[in-house]
C-alpha cells in the first residue's frame, strides 16, 4: 500500500504544478488580450469589461489557492508520511472527480487508496 500512496503523491504533485502553471497562463494571456477588447467596446459598456477584467484573474488565482497549492501540500505531505496527508488528498480528489478524464481517474484512485488504507489500519 505504500508504493500507491507514493503514486498518488507523485500525482498529486504533478497535478497540482501542472494546473498552477495552465491558470497561470491563462491569467496572463487574459489580462494581457482584454485590454484589446475593452478598447472595442462602445462606451457605455466599458464598466462591463472592467469589471471582467478584475473578477477574472481574481478567479484564477482563487482556484489556484483553493485547488493547486493543497494538492502540491497533499502530496509532499503524503510522500513525507504525514498522517492528515491522506485525508487532504480524499478531498481534494472529491473535487477532482468532476475534471474529466484525468481528474476523474485521480480522484477514483485517490478514493480507492484511502479505502484500502483505512480498510488495513481497521483490520490492524
Amino acid at each position: 500500500m505504500e508504493s500507491h500512496k507514493k503514486i498518488l503523491g507523485i500525482l498529486y504533485i504533478v497535478s497540482g504544478i501542472l494546473q498552477m502553471i495552465t491558470l497561470v497562463i491563462v491569467s496572463l494571456f487574459l489580462t494581457s488580450f482584454l485590454p484589446f477588447i475593452a478598447s472595442e467596446v462602445e462606451p457605455d459598456a466599458t464598466w462591463v469589461m472592467e469589471l471582467v477584467g478584475t473578477l477574472v484573474p481574481g478567479i484564477i488565482w482563487g482556484i489556484i489557492i483553493l485547488f493547486s497549492i493543497p494538492s502540491v501540500i497533499g502530496g509532499v505531505s503524503l510522500l513525507q508520511g504525514k498522517s492528515w496527508a491522506l485525508t487532504l488528498l480524499l478531498v481534494m480528489g472529491c473535487f477532482k472527480l468532476f475534471s474529466f478524464p484525468i481528474g476523474t481517474a485521480l480522484g477514483v484512485y485517490t478514493i480507492w487508496v484511502y479505502a484500502e488504507s483505512n480498510k488495513k489500519s481497521a483490520a490492524s
